[in-house]
């Protein structure tokens, strides 16, 4: 007897869940069906502003596979269509055409929720007004990429430094707009701790970009046309021909809410190690959170490396395999123009909130051997727990060459290695790459004599 599959969301997590149901269940025995509202399935969201930028050449080269494609793997892709409700006891999904509005009910065995998440969006005045941008899927890539071609744009405001507002002010400044970013936060890109933010400040304002921190926008002046002309920010006003909004996503867990199921306090789906939402029903992606190994807690990381492997173990469950998801250290990468940033692991904040003791070591290095031509300076900071040395956390600051680097403190994370431990991990040398001491292994043993001396003496 063949199963139905139903997937909501045609994306990483969903077209990944259903392909790979598919090439583990037997011949015949699985009918997919994925429910996707936008025009595109597949694409790389990360890559968008590059291309956006003119780092990447078209569209299309952020798309890895077509509807098409799909199709002809056997999956039964239909877009522009969107789930409206899901009854949980009948089994069903009320599905709406986008365009022609029809309606109606498909049953399914097993359900899968993809949604992805929405941009946190203020509910400020002018809001909606024209030229004002988010940047969450390749359709909000398509009309930026349009407005700019439209007219002549030389006022760019980012309002947001995080990810997405760091990466969109290197696409304003590579398309020669005079840019400015905005954020409440007393330095930029708080996913990292201040003092590494204000090298990222330092480093912006030395490309030309104007950071503005400690004031939150206020609205927007809108002209009579209907565009965007300003920025309010405290008693700031800054003038604007594109403003684009990076303050980052939500969890779109909305349908899910209204069927019942369980919503936790990052605002996501709550699943088990096998991302099982309830019995029959899987969700994985940007719309779920997950558990952070070292926090102990839910949280809410929106990351393709996540949703894939959320698709990956959805689909071997439903095929009768077994897949778990074992959490995160919340390792991410990003840069602005020559500007690399990588963090993993607890920031300062977030390891005083899990009430961890911990010491720090901040250090300063090259990219490559100091002799090497065009060698770049980088800023390496680790978070070690106080009596154990098991490391915590760990962020890079540097130029190009720099930010991959997080990846070795990623696996020590992960191994729960201690920073005594990875001073002696056998790390690859040759002038061209590092110093004969990279900036992982002096980072690792300068907090390694951070938690010995916090060892407090033995009472007598």
């Amino acid at each position: 007897m063949t199963k139905r599959i139903v997937v909501i969301g045609g994306d990483a997590t969903g077209m990944s869940a259903a392909s790979t149901a598919l090439r583990h269940a037997e011949e015949g025995a699985l009918e997919v069906v994925v429910l996707e509202r936008g025009h595109y399935t597949s694409y790389s969201a990360c890559g968008i502003p590059y291309w956006i930028a003119g780092d990447v050449g078209s569209r299309d080269e952020l798309i890895a596979r077509t509807p098409e494609q799909h199709r002809d793997a056997g999956i039964d892709l239909r877009m522009r269509t969107e789930a409206t409700a899901i009854d949980l006891d009948e089994r069903s999904v009320s599905v709406r055409g986008v365009d022609d509005g029809d309606t109606y009910e498909l049953g399914y065995d097993e359900l899968v929720i993809a949604t992805g998440a929405v941009p946190t969006v203020p509910p400020l005045e002018g809001a909606e007004a024209e030229g004002i941008f988010g940047v969450q899927s390749l359709e909000q890539g398509e009309q930026i990429v349009k407005d700019l071609g439209d007219g002549e744009r030389r006022r760019a405001v980012v309002v947001g430094a995080g990810y997405i507002g760091v990466e969109m002010a290197e696409a304003m400044v590579n398309r020669g707009l005079e840019t400015t970013i905005v954020d409440q936060a007393p330095e930029p890109f708080t996913q990292v701790d201040p003092d590494m933010g204000a090298l990222i400040r330092e480093a912006m304002e030395g490309m030309g970009i104007t950071v503005l921190t400690g004031v939150s926008v206020d609205g927007f002046d809108v002209g009579e046309d209907g565009r965007v002309r300003a920025v309010r920010a405290g008693d700031t006003v800054l003038p604007a021909d594109i403003v684009i909004i990076g303050l980052g996503v939500k969890p779109n867990a909305s349908l899910a809410a209204d069927a019942g199921l369980r919503i936790g306090a990052s605002g996501g789906i709550t699943t088990d190690v096998r991302m099982q939402a309830a019995p029959g029903v899987w969700a994985g992606g940007d719309c779920v959170e997950v558990h952070h190994k070292l926090a102990g807690k839910p949280v809410h990381i929106a990351l393709g490396t996540h949703a894939n492997k959320h698709g990956r173990i959805i689909g071997t469950n439903i095929s009768g395999g077994y897949g778990a998801f074992p959490g995160v250290i919340g390792t991410a990468i990003s840069k602005v123009c020559s500007l690399e940033i990588g963090r993993t692991g607890l920031g300062q904040s977030e390891a005083d909130a899990a009430g961890f003791g911990y010491v720090t070591a901040t250090v300063e290095s090259t990219t490559t051997a100091g002799y090497w031509p065009g060698a770049e300076m980088m800023t390496v900071k680790v978070l070690a727990e106080q009596r154990t040395g098991r490391l915590l956390g760990a962020q890079i600051v540097g130029r190009a060459g720099s930010a991959k680097r997080i990846d070795v403190f990623a696996t020590a994370i992960w191994n729960g290695m201690t920073v005594e431990e990875m001073t002696f991990m056998d790390l690859s040398y040759a002038p061209p790459f590092s110093p004969v001491w990279d900036a992982v292994l002096v980072a690792a043993r300068k907090a390694a004599k951070e938690v010995q001396a916090a060892v407090p003496a033995s009472p007598v």
